[in-house]
């Protein structure tokens, strides 16, 4: 895309902006320098009646869902960041609507068959009218010549060389934004663009979102609170998924939860505890969990669709997690405190004593009230905001998890508006704190790091040397060797004859 069509692009875009009032909006004025009020209210001059309904965040939201997909994606990237925009503002981002017009029947048959490089009656014996339609692709019922029913996701044609012209447009606001506000490069807007641009472009292979539905399967399949289709890898390709499937009713239908014999309270403890189990126990969380990706049958079964975005935890997060939802279910601000310190999250040269005063300030107001009324993902959200007046740099894949959090915590008080989202993850959280924090863990955890470091030891003793200083240091390379063998050895019994003696 040439430079001046992108910034004819960017033109009109920037337009629809300011039509809306979502460029330098009215509500943010107060916080403005005088340069950017003047400006705000020169812009607001040419602004159209859709500047009147609606917060920012909704008014931009509309916006962006008629440029296209890059911009669509764009905005689902900015309803992560509520340490930057604020959280009523990443909020109204996140019901971003991605809805298009489908495509005929006859065109995605074409696409299907000339993707996956066979006839079509050779791995289907139907394939129905589209249910589904956005952005970049479509959803089909279809049949398998094995007799399964499946749903075929399809690309639409051309989508690629329209997310390359948006992702040029993309590219130029954000040099744009770095040269004439400087300002702004704080936030790395070009990096940031980079990010959503290579987000889209493993959205358009639906190969990767095959995998991720694959691996999220799995590990959903260890646990009873909800399930993934199963990926039929005859019709994945490039730009064609088949997912056998979802049984049930999606909650986005009103007639979902008047189903007989559905246990609402079941069901909205199954959506907690399993969004909850995988996020701590495998370390990855379907991160859409919003009412139309989620398919219930009667009594308590639910099944989750579209892995477009899986978020990923390491086990150093997944520990965090716990930690401070252990420490605030039982009040413990010092053993929150200590975690961030731990982590390395929060610098060491900042007050420990301090900071566990600010976690007060965020847990304490949601004692003695209705559990019903406190909001797991907003209470994260505060202790983000908290965490930054202390110098910790807030990281994406919890950011992605906080905000999960509040869509999944809306979704299981529209099933059971009684519930008790503490209650609910209690028993989780608990679990994984007794398995991963017991004595016999940290044994575990004191062993493979010792065999972590005498690997990498080992590894150094036998590498052949480069230069005459290693070859002069190699000598005692196996006298450390050998003493980290002895320490571990004895750290390993010591520990093991503390347990015994219990």
């Amino acid at each position: 895309m040439t430079s001046l069509s992108a910034f004819f692009r960017l033109t009109g875009a920037g337009w629809a902006l300011v039509r809306a009032d979502a460029l330098i909006p009215r509500e943010a004025e107060p916080l403005l320098p005088p340069g950017a009020k003047l400006a705000g209210r020169l812009l607001r001059l040419f602004a159209g009646g859709a500047a009147k309904r609606g917060r920012p965040g909704e008014r931009l939201a509309r916006v962006l869902e008629s440029q296209g997909p890059a911009a669509i994606k764009l905005g689902q990237f900015l309803s992560t960041r509520a340490d930057i925009f604020g959280t009523a503002f990443a909020e109204d981002l996140s019901h971003l609507k991605d809805r298009l017009p489908a495509f005929p029947l006859a065109i995605a048959e074409a696409e299907i068959a000339r993707n996956l490089g066979k006839p079509l009656d050779e791995i289907f014996t139907e394939i129905g009218e589209p249910v589904a339609a956005a952005s970049l692709a479509q959803a089909h019922p279809a049949t398998l010549v094995d007799g399964r029913k499946v749903a075929v996701k399809v690309l639409r044609p051309g989508v690629e060389r329209q997310v390359a012209r948006d992702t040029g447009v993309l590219r130029l606001a954000a040099r744009l934004a770095e040269t004439l506000a400087p300002a702004s490069r704080r936030l790395r807007p070009t990096e940031f663009v980079e990010v959503v641009i290579r987000a889209l472009e493993l959205e358009m292979d639906l190969r990767f979102e095959a995998a991720g539905c694959a691996e999220l399967g799995e590990a959903m399949a260890k646990d009873p609170y909800m399930r993934a289709p199963t990926v039929c890898w005859e019709g994945v390709g490039k730009r064609v998924l088949t997912l056998t499937w979802a049984e049930g009713v999606p909650l986005s239908d009103p007639a979902a939860l008047a189903l007989p014999g559905l246990d609402r309270k079941a069901l909205a403890e199954n959506v907690t505890r399993g969004f909850l189990a995988q996020a701590l126990d495998h370390g990855l969380f379907h991160a859409d969990l919003h009412e139309g990706n989620l398919f219930v049958a009667a009594p308590s079964t639910i099944t989750a669709v579209d892995y477009g975005i899986v978020g990923r935890l390491g086990p150093g997060e997944r520990r965090y997690l716990a930690e401070i939802l252990y420490g605030f279910l039982n009040r413990d601000y010092p053993r929150i405190a200590q975690v961030h310190f731990d982590a390395g999250y929060v610098p060491a040269h900042q007050d420990k004593d301090a900071f566990a005063q600010a976690l007060r300030a965020v847990g304490e107001p949601v004692f003695g009230r209705n559990a019903r009324d406190v909001s797991m993902g907003r209470l994260l959200a505060q202790l983000f905001e908290i965490t930054a007046l202390f110098d910790m740099a807030l990281r994406p894949e919890l950011v992605l998890l906080q905000k999960t959090m509040v869509t999944v915590e809306g979704v299981a008080r529209r099933i059971d508006p009684t519930h008790d989202l503490w209650a609910a993850a209690d028993p989780v959280v608990r679990r994984w704190i007794g398995r991963e924090l017991s004595p016999a863990a940290k044994v575990r955890d004191f062993a493979e790091e010792a065999l972590r470091a005498l690997r990498a030891i080992a590894r150094l003793a036998e590498a052949p040397p480069t230069t005459t200083e290693v070859h002069v240091e190699r000598p005692h390379v196996w006298p450390l060797l050998w003493f980290l063998v002895g320490a571990a050895t004895a750290g390993a019994a010591f520990v093991t004859g503390l347990l015994l003696s219990r």
